[in-house]
């Protein structure tokens, strides 16, 4: 990973936001468009990317270090957890629910493939796909119960299993452990659909981006969650790395994915069940757009101490 491939990456994803921006204002990517994208995302492309993910030689390298960053990963949602059980209680209940969610659960189901692949190339994209499954169990879970009362254990059980992704990892980890290769043109059609997550992905941020009011974007409640997810959560997984030596890769993928904003859902479930969905709306923009100077920065520090 180098500095000038970082910020090439970022400006890629900045040109391709801005063009989600462009195609919403002009309307060419409706509110209908919007959930269609989100769809696609997490139905097709996301799924197709994680098993390709995992076509690769297994050796016990990887088996370790998908270990590692599958308990640093574990660990880290049961801190997201306490955070968001502690810092919000003087925040009013809507926007509490909000605040909890989107500290649980950041963006890195969305954007977090395509920026691992990106620093890190497949390996990078395989480990984010491992790191991410902790995540998907509690989104199901605690993150859903954070906007209505908490689900039954039959129901997370129901949709964490029948997830796309969770599917997809299912399906790449018995590739992997059996070294099944595929014929070719199944192959070279995962690669293909692979290739568009990265601006199908932008677009779809950028078109959410559309919808917000910067003017009123940035409050104290929005700033000081914007500190808790960027610098913050990172910054305790990137300590906890160093204290107990973790591979470098493995540190680098765990600290740029819990740099992640906020999650998308968030806007998508506060309107769902009647919650704040302005102020869901502004909590993602406004950390996805500081996102993109938190992640060259922690790129850097990464690329220094480890």
């Amino acid at each position: 990973m180098e500095l000038q491939g970082v910020m090439n990456l970022q400006l890629m994803m900045f040109i391709e936001i801005g063009i989600g921006w462009y195609l919403r204002k002009k309307n060419l990517i409706t509110e209908e468009g919007k959930k269609v994208l989100t769809d696609l995302i997490i139905d097709v492309i996301l799924p197709c990317n994680i098993i390709k993910s995992f076509m690769i030689e297994l050796n016990r390298e990887i088996l370790m270090k998908g270990l590692q960053i599958l308990v640093i990963s574990t660990i880290l949602q049961m801190f997201c957890t306490l955070i968001s059980a502690v810092c919000y209680n003087r925040v009013e209940k809507e926007k509490k629910n909000v605040l909890q969610y989107a500290t649980v659960c950041s963006n890195a189901g969305f954007l977090g493939n395509p920026v691992a692949e990106g620093l890190y190339g497949s390996m990078g994209l395989l480990y984010a796909s491992i790191y991410l499954i902790p995540q998907r169990i509690v989104m199901w879970s605690a993150g859903v119960s954070y906007f209505t009362e908490s689900p039954s254990k039959k129901e997370v059980v129901k949709k964490v299993l029948g997830h796309p992704c969770i599917i997809a990892v299912d399906i790449g980890l018995i590739l992997m452990a059996f070294q099944i290769a595929l014929p070719e043109f199944i192959t070279k059609s995962l690669a293909s659909i692979s290739s568009s997550t990265t601006p199908i992905t932008m677009f779809l941020i950028g078109s959410i981006m559309a919808g917000a009011d910067l003017k009123t974007m940035v409050t104290k409640t929005t700033s000081a969650f914007s500190v808790i997810r960027l610098v913050l959560i990172p910054l305790a997984v990137f300590g906890a790395c160093l204290l107990f030596r973790v591979d470098a890769l493995v540190a680098g993928v765990s600290v740029i994915l819990a740099a992640m904003p906020a999650g998308s859902t968030t806007a998508i479930l506060a309107a769902k069940y009647h919650r704040d969905e302005e102020f869901a709306s502004k909590c993602v923009v406004l950390t996805t757009l500081l996102s993109m100077i938190a992640i060259p920065v922690w790129s850097v520090v990464l690329m220094a101490v480890m």
